[in-house]
């Protein structure tokens, strides 16, 4: 493990045995933040990357307007307020300049916050995964958020923040599987498992899927897309973090975040995956699901 700045970040002290699927013990993930826009709604997730920074989509925002855009830091659950709970303005929204609309390449933004925060046990910054990381098929990864628990079902009251392990899906594997219906570029991840059920969903955009590697927790990918939520067959689709090292520190010139080089320890099976014919029926009804997600406003994860 390489640690190039930052030895603080990866950590979570509060962090204990870990159960997927369900509600997370409070500062389990302490780099968890939540957007809220002018309405003081959740729209979607973030990472604190470093004392005034927080990563997260680029499909969370229609325009750089930071007017009435907050940030919440040390959050657990969404309707109460906690004492170990923070919140900043954003001064600056910068999102990556090759960022495509219509297939969600480079789907990444930076937020810079109106002032510094505090690292405690409850409010802590992930380390990023650094250039030249490798996520081989089958790797565990954790998704966070407080966004939908299904398709089109809200998270019940007090929205407390939910947490799910899943494995990565090689990139071959992942093209096979999109092939119908929208590109994977290298600058994406997946993670899911093919027989669906477990996945994160409309909400849960711009939040982090972590790994671990030692001790320290390195951010693999942010939230993006996905057919559905937890759609057989159809993994989620994460902003792969290490193809943005460079990105990342031409815009952060001080105090920058820390990176991390994840190496993978297995061998790699999705060298082997050969794709297989779709019927016409299934790519019939990808193609409009695909439609249908982009119509929505906030039609991705």
């Amino acid at each position: 493990m390489t640690i190039l700045s930052s030895p603080v970040c990866g950590t979570a002290s509060l962090n204990p045995k870990i159960v997927g699927g369900q509600a997370a013990v409070p500062g389990s993930w302490p780099w968890q933040v939540s957007l809220h826009g002018p309405n003081e709604l959740h729209f979607c997730g973030g990472s604190l990357i470093a004392k005034h920074w927080v990563l997260t989509a680029a499909h969370c925002f229609t325009s750089t307007n930071t007017s009435g855009l907050l940030i919440y830091l040390g959050l657990n659950n969404l309707q109460s307020s906690k004492p170990k709970e923070m919140s900043r303005m954003v001064s600056q929204i910068i999102c990556h300049p090759n960022y495509n609309t219509e297939t969600l390449d480079n789907d990444l933004c930076l937020l810079k916050l109106s002032s510094s925060v505090t690292f405690n046990e409850y409010i802590r910054p992930v380390c990023l995964a650094a250039e030249g990381s490798t996520f081989y098929n089958g790797t565990t990864s954790w998704i966070t958020g407080w966004g939908d628990i299904h398709f089109n079902v809200s998270l019940p009251s007090p929205q407390t923040l939910q947490e799910v392990s899943l494995p990565i899906v090689g990139n071959k594997q992942c093209t096979c599987l999109f092939a119908d219906v929208t590109p994977i570029t290298n600058n994406m991840l997946c993670a899911g498992l093919l027989a669906g059920g477990k996945d994160s969903c409309q909400g849960d955009s711009g939040g982090s899927m972590v790994i671990k590697q030692g001790q320290v927790w390195v951010q693999a990918g942010i939230v993006s897309f996905g057919i559905g939520c937890g759609q057989a067959d159809f993994p989620g689709v994460y902003t792969r973090v290490s193809q943005y090292q460079n990105w990342i520190n031409s815009q952060i010139r001080t105090n920058r975040p820390g990176f991390v080089t994840f190496i993978s320890g297995e061998s790699d099976t999705d060298l082997n995956v050969t794709c297989g014919a779709r019927s016409s029926g299934t790519t019939f009804f990808l193609f409009f699901s695909l439609l249908f997600l982009n119509f929505l406003s906030q039609g991705m994860h």
